[in-house]
């Protein structure tokens, strides 16, 4: 045991060092970078850390509008057409989740809101509904939440995609509560009419015995929510109209859901019958040829099917986020078992649904740096990927509060940090999700006007020494 500690504490000292060398102590926020001919110009949607709102900015970081009653992490704030916001209002005490999911327009008057999925009552209190949303919804009329051409998501009808929790008892799983993860689909007038529990499709999963063994034990139990999460699946969306269906591939029917797990390391999609997963890459990624060629997704984020009239229409994007994730059997850096797997970089992936073929690679190796500095681009939790109609790929590296823009030659374009610091925690400037969306869906404003940031040279950008001391 003494020697089991021992290599742990010698792998912390390698690897926390190289973690904390990618943030400096003094760094410019704002728009850093901004090649107005190379980007997809438009509006920018993100939530502020700490519950402080959701900030719209364009392209020079200027915000043109903060709706302070939209909610963040850990859920997606989104713009729709007609300057609608749409994201979380009142979010729970304990658990990451909110009570309401609220659609409001430019002003911030509510015109949709949802909290019918469970009624809550806490001991000396009044029962209360709750939607239980957490991570991720969709509009019907755009399958992914990204801006696509022609897929505009409904205003003033249609139905929501909802990833919300339940808890349950599955002693299969564990012996502990579980806070399930939950996909509902409901009416504009709030009636559940689909319903998706994950818990149930344990078999499904593809777990070996010796994860399951980890996971009856360690199921991500969490003392403050008295519950276990033991999936963490933080991303849902519609496969939407797609290639490989329109050539016969019935698992990727446009209604079916897919998801990834963050504790699990499994993709998966759903179909809408009875609920069977079809399709999934995890948790497993040493089970095939092709599955290896891929390489280890850990703790990912956001995947989606790029939808149809984009580039890279029918492949998968993935923001792979690295960090811990998976279980298993025990290792050095793992001593239970729960989140054996681990990395010290992220990487945003596209690829083949049907061969498992790596099309894209967005990570600090393709960025231009070492292979020994691929900690450079790194985000262990939150973060996404949205490709743009240009071909471009609007990358969230949540964490350090950056959202850039990317070519297909992964130069970066549009580089964007977050000014806006949490209130209790002074470090801390991390953004959920970023959306990118057009001007056009924005009638209450003018066309801003853009003007081109070329960043200095670092090698000669100097803070001046100051004539009077500040300490």
């Amino acid at each position: 045991m003494k020697k089991l500690l021992f290599v742990i504490a010698l792998c912390s000292l390698v690897l926390i060092p190289q973690i904390l060398l990618q943030y400096p102590s003094v760094y410019p926020t704002g728009t850093t970078i901004y090649n107005p001919e190379k980007c997809w110009n438009g509006y920018t949607i993100f939530p502020a850390v700490e519950n402080q709102g959701a900030y719209l900015i364009d392209m020079n970081g200027r915000v043109v509008k903060h709706w302070e009653e939209i909610l963040g992490a850990p859920i997606p704030t989104r713009i729709l057409p007609g300057g609608y916001v749409m994201g979380g209002s009142v979010r729970g005490e304990e658990h990451q989740e909110f009570n309401d999911l609220v659609q409001v327009d430019w002003d911030g008057n509510i015109v949709w809101k949802f909290n019918k999925t469970e009624q809550i009552k806490e001991e000396g209190k009044e029962p209360v509904w709750m939607a239980r949303a957490h991570h991720d919804w969709q509009r019907e009329g755009n399958p992914v939440g990204c801006y696509t051409p022609g897929m505009d998501p409904l205003v003033d009808k249609g139905k929501t995609l909802i990833l919300a929790h339940k808890n349950v008892k599955n002693s299969e799983i564990t012996d502990k509560l579980l806070e399930d993860d939950y996909i509902i689909e409901v009416t504009w007038e709030g009636e559940i009419v689909w319903e998706w529990l994950c818990s149930d499709h344990f078999d499904e999963l593809g777990f070996s015995e010796e994860a399951k063994n980890t996971l009856y034990r360690f199921p991500g139990w969490r003392e403050n929510r008295g519950s276990a999460d033991w999936m963490h699946i933080n991303c849902a969306s519609y496969v939407g109209p797609n290639k490989w269906y329109d050539a016969g591939d019935e698992r990727f029917h446009p209604d079916n859901i897919i998801w990834d797990s963050r504790r699990s390391n499994i993709i998966a999609i759903i179909e809408r019958k009875e609920g069977r997963i079809v399709w999934k890459v995890g948790p497993d990624y040493s089970a095939s040829p092709a599955l290896r060629k891929l390489g280890q997704m850990i703790g990912t984020h956001h995947v989606h099917m790029i939808p149809k009239g984009l580039p890279g229409e029918g492949n998968i994007l993935i923001f792979d986020n690295g960090g811990k994730g998976g279980y298993g059997a025990p290792n050095p850096g793992s001593p239970t078992g729960f989140g054996n797997a681990w990395r010290d970089f992220s990487r945003v992936i596209e690829f083949n649904p049907v061969t498992l073929e790596k099309v894209w690679e967005y990570s600090a190796r393709t960025a231009g740096f070492r292979n020994s500095d691929n900690f450079k681009f790194y985000s262990s939790y939150i973060s996404s990927a949205q490709r743009l109609p240009n071909g471009n790929t609007l990358i969230t590296e949540g964490a350090d509060g950056r959202i850039f823009e990317v070519t297909h030659e992964c130069t970066i374009v549009w580089e964007y940090v977050s000014p806006i610091f949490g209130v209790k925690d002074k470090n801390w400037n991390n953004v959920y999700r970023a959306y990118r969306i057009p001007y056009d869906w924005i009638p209450q404003l003018e066309k801003p006007k853009e003007k081109a940031v070329i960043p200095p040279d670092l090698s000669k950008f100097k803070i001046k020494p100051q004539t009077k001391t500040l300490y």
